[in-house]
């Protein structure tokens, strides 16, 4: 009989949740000094949060909170933190993390059930193509995760195709995992030297960082033109520092799995309040198990909708539908409302762009104008400017204004000193600044 939480009944996995949260709630009271805090201004008496319903009863922590009170946060004496980890804040400064021994064994849990999940055992050998310092959470906890699964690991890092190609055919991995992005460049360096990738030895992707499926779970542009490509199997996920979990799919592909021992979720809309199953909200989280720095009711600023139907897989755990986008990145372009993905799909299908950043600033007409400069892979023989607002148009039924600039000049600015993940998207509207 399968014990693990997530094959139980949808009453069954509530139930067992709301126990967690009530020694979550607990372990706040006695060891944050920022809920301690919240709990008294606010009169909340934590005996009366019973439910998951109940939380709409306790105020919402935002990414703010944890950059003006950061070590308020922190529930463990320092001599308890053996790594640091750092996420971006929204007021300049990263927002630190500190882990005990316990949370990285929490990760290692989270990322051994995930790649669990995505079909991986013991067997597997996976190239992870994302870097393992710089204060980047997730490369360790994929490295932690396989390591508890018993997989073999190729720490290849990111970038780089030509090492690449180089482990993939000395090790013979069965599974890659990176930013969906990066496969086409993988392809195409293959292309120019002669790699007969299709017969490799790869026959499973798993993206991070990057959307590959649409709101419907069919695969959007990326997903696509990965696949007409390079027949494997694609596999998206979706995590944050914040979190401290990931959302994986299984093999059917129909949104990333819960895993309810480790974290709580809730959808809101407009109002604050819960939205119905299946409408798209704001993702709050309340983290489960996590010892250094937990979580009550965090704001995630990222857009899904939660699927709550079992899973062909045997799965009842809820599911989250593939991210719409960051709710303080809506763009309202000419009527439309749209979310940056939407523009990369376009952009990183386009075979002549080398590379691009977007802009949005404000109008004199009070809504926003975007401003999408691009690097040429090739100068095309025909008006490219003119295809490209016409590709948009297709997508997302409007189009930007496009500037051509020299590739070196876009690639600095997607590849600042400091920064761990390429910028595409640069808000300069005065609400933002």
């Amino acid at each position: 009989m399968n014990t693990d939480i997530e094959f139980k009944s949808p009453e069954e996995i509530k139930n067992f949740q709301e126990g967690r949260l009530k020694d979550a709630l607990e372990y706040l009271q006695a060891h944050s000094k920022y809920y301690q805090r919240l709990f008294r201004k606010c009169h909340i008496d934590i005996s009366r949060i019973k439910t998951i319903e109940d939380l709409k009863a306790i105020p919402f922590t935002e990414k703010k909170d944890l950059q003006l009170f950061n070590e308020e946060f922190l529930c463990v004496p320092k001599e308890k933190i053996i790594d640091y980890i750092t996420t971006s804040g929204t007021m300049g400064d990263p927002v630190t993390f500190g882990c005990t021994d316990k949370d990285l064994q929490r990760l290692a849990l989270n990322e051994k059930k995930s790649f669990a999940c995505a079909g991986l055992g013991p067997e597997s050998i996976v190239q992870l193509m994302v870097t393992l310092d710089k204060r980047f959470m997730a490369g360790m906890a994929y490295f932690l995760g396989l390591r508890e699964l018993g997989a073999g690991v190729i720490r290849v890092g990111n970038g780089i195709p030509e090492l690449q190609w180089d482990s993939i055919q000395r090790l013979k991995p069965d599974t890659i995992m990176c930013v969906p992005s990066f496969i086409l460049r993988l392809i195409q360096w293959a292309e120019d030297h002669g790699i007969d990738y299709k017969n490799s030895s790869i026959k499973r992707i798993i993206g991070i960082g990057e959307g590959m499926r649409e709101q419907d779970f069919s695969l959007n542009l990326l997903g696509r033109r990965i696949k007409e490509k390079w027949d494997v199997e694609l596999y998206a996920t979706y995590s944050s520092t914040e979190m401290s979990a990931t959302f994986s799919e299984c093999p059917y592909g129909c949104g990333g799995h819960v895993h309810p021992e480790l974290i709580i979720v809730e959808i809101i809309g407009e109002d604050n309040l819960p939205v119905k199953d299946g409408e798209v909200g704001e993702i709050v989280i309340t983290t489960l198990g996590v010892e250094g720095m937990p979580l009550l009711r965090f704001r995630t600023g990222d857009m899904a909708a939660k699927i709550t139907e079992p899973c062909k897989c045997g799965r009842n755990s809820y599911r989250l539908t593939p991210i719409v986008g960051r709710k303080n990145n809506m763009i309202k372009l000419k009527g439309t409302t749209l979310y940056p993905p939407a523009l990369n799909d376009v952009l990183d299908n386009t075979p002549y762009v080398e590379n691009y950043v977007i802009e949005v600033l404000d109008s004199d007409a009070g809504t926003d104008d975007v401003l999408v400069k691009i690097g040429l892979k090739y100068t095309p023989d025909f008006d490219y400017v003119k295809d490209l607002k016409d590709r948009f148009r297709s997508r997302i039924r409007v189009a930007p204004r496009v500037e051509t600039l020299p590739v070196p000049e876009i690639s600095a600015i997607n590849y600042p000193a400091k920064s761990r993940k390429p910028v595409k998207f640069i808000d300069l509207r005065k609400k933002h600044v």
